[in-house]
């Protein structure tokens, strides 16, 4: 048998495909907070389905989990400052603090942000050391601007 493959090879490998930029935000009974995260996706037309994935120890997921509710805010690269915050280990109270945000369905979402989804949570499923969230979209909505891009570890903009 061969050997297991490298973790630090399969992060750089997946790291070539880009993918936008997103936060994760919730609001709910354990307080208000989101997370950076570009492992998102459409999941289902019929029902409309969105998937999110949660890193096990992020402080957003039992937000998530206690609101049964988030919102997907898709971020537009005038917005890369903002991906810092919400990645950063500020307290989940702080990061929607100073935040352009109103509250759709009970979730907020950024102003500002290119397009945007607020989801009842259907299903959490475990998946290694990420938590697999679906969600069933009740709302969405889209913006202005180009997106915010990750790409090989950095955020990136599209050319031009």
């Amino acid at each position: 048998m061969g050997a297991h493959p490298d973790p630090e090879l399969f992060r750089d490998v997946f790291g070539h495909f880009a993918t936008g930029v997103a936060v994760i935000t919730s609001a709910g009974p354990s307080g208000a907070g989101g997370m950076t995260a570009n492992a998102i996706c459409s999941l289902s037309l019929d029902p409309l389905l969105a998937l999110v994935c949660f890193e096990n120890r992020a402080r957003t997921l039992p937000i998530v989990r206690d609101a049964g509710r988030f919102g997907i805010n898709v971020l537009s690269a005038a917005q890369e400052r903002l991906a810092g915050v919400f990645a950063s280990k500020l307290p989940e109270s702080e990061k929607l603090e100073g935040v352009a945000h109103r509250i759709e369905q009970d979730v907020p979402i950024i102003e500002g942000s290119i397009a945007w989804a607020a989801c009842e949570l259907r299903e959490l499923i475990p998946g290694g050391d990420h938590t697999i969230g679906i969600g069933k979209v009740v709302a969405l909505g889209l913006g202005g601007g180009e997106p915010l891009l990750w790409y090989r570890g950095q955020y990136r903009a599209l050319p031009g």
